[in-house]
């Protein structure tokens, strides 16, 4: 057996919306396979919204393992205190699947960073468990994440495992609703950050450089000059 130090990273899945529901189920599943059947979650983007919101990820996540027959185990990280909880981090070992469900990327990004727990998480995704972040989850994975409400006022700090990219989830959403806000507010001036985004119920999975995109909807490579489709199946690359 390969120890840690030769064993290539898992795969990444950057999600646009509908982790632990039924449509994401296969996705879910493919990152799973071949690898241990305890699928890590942690619901921490969803605090700020409320004990009964994060009662909710929890139970859909609890769900989502039964439909996959595997373990769910529930990472209780609410703050920077439970984030660097030695015993709250030994509950990432071992796992399958590490998930990071929605909700506010900032609070998320801010409580995670620099702690314990996201220690262990690139711990066991550098020794081959699969790591995915929906919405806030995804966003938080880059080094930045910029504020899609108030886009004029910045944003934080992201997570780092992804600091060449950039990610907008939601992406159908936000481009019918407010179709000029990528170009004025959220790409970056450095060319060498790449600018995606993702539709509903669709995911970016592999990284960090190559990836294909699976679900029902799109992902889009987003530049000044416009943005460019890819479909189920297709892949693309963002260089590191």
């Amino acid at each position: 057996m390969m120890d840690n130090e030769t064993t290539a990273p898992g795969p990444l899945a950057l999600v646009g919306s509908g982790e632990y529901l039924p449509q994401m189920t296969e996705i879910e599943g493919g990152l799973l396979a071949g690898r241990p059947t305890r699928y890590v979650q942690l619901a921490t983007a969803a605090v700020p919204d409320g004990p009964s919101v994060v009662e909710r990820w929890h139970n859909l996540g609890i769900e989502q393992a039964k439909r996959l027959d595997v373990e769910a185990v529930i990472v209780p990280v609410s703050d920077r205190a439970d984030a660097d909880d030695p015993a709250i981090a030994e509950m990432v070992s071992g796992a399958g699947l590490i998930y990071l469900s929605g909700g506010n990327p900032a609070y998320l990004a801010d409580t995670l960073r620099d702690t314990a727990v996201w220690a262990a998480i690139v711990t066991a995704w550098r020794a081959g468990a699969a790591l995915a972040g929906c919405s806030a989850g995804a966003m938080a994975m880059t080094s930045w994440v910029p504020s899609l409400r108030h886009p004029r006022s910045g944003g934080t700090h992201g997570l780092s495992l992804l600091p060449h990219m950039r990610v907008i989830p939601h992406f159908d959403f936000f481009s019918d609703k407010i179709p000029d806000i990528v170009t004025r507010f959220l790409l970056p001036h450095d060319p060498a950050i790449t600018v995606i985004g993702i539709d509903e119920d669709t995911a970016l999975v592999g990284g960090p450089a190559k990836w294909t995109v699976q679900g029902r909807q799109s992902v889009w490579r987003l530049t000044r000059d416009g943005r460019e489709q890819f479909l189920h199946g297709m892949t693309l690359a963002t260089p590191i």
